[in-house]
């Protein structure tokens, strides 16, 4: 396993502060956009650990959507009630 260490400037993001992940740090620890993290302090220090991948939204699950993997459409009967307007 790689290790890596750098020395970041912590910076003002609206009413928090932020620090950047530098890409070879966020790649060892597995984590990328939309990744979930714990913040937690332990003896005076801060980790964070990823903890699993957010829920995509429903325009990421749309643009994900196959038509021929997925069959189309999804109820194969006749339009009903308000449908057939």
């Amino acid at each position: 396993m790689r290790s890596y260490a750098n020395t970041l400037t912590v910076q003002k993001w609206g009413n928090s502060l932020a620090v950047r992940i530098p890409a070879p740090i966020a790649r060892s620890a597995h984590i990328h956009l939309g990744t979930l993290v714990q913040l937690s302090v332990l003896d005076g220090n801060l980790l964070v650990k990823p903890v699993g991948e957010r829920e995509p939204t429903l325009d990421e699950m749309l643009a994900a959507f196959d038509i021929k993997k997925h069959g189309g459409e999804v109820m194969a009967m006749k339009p009903v009630g308000r449908e057939k307007l």
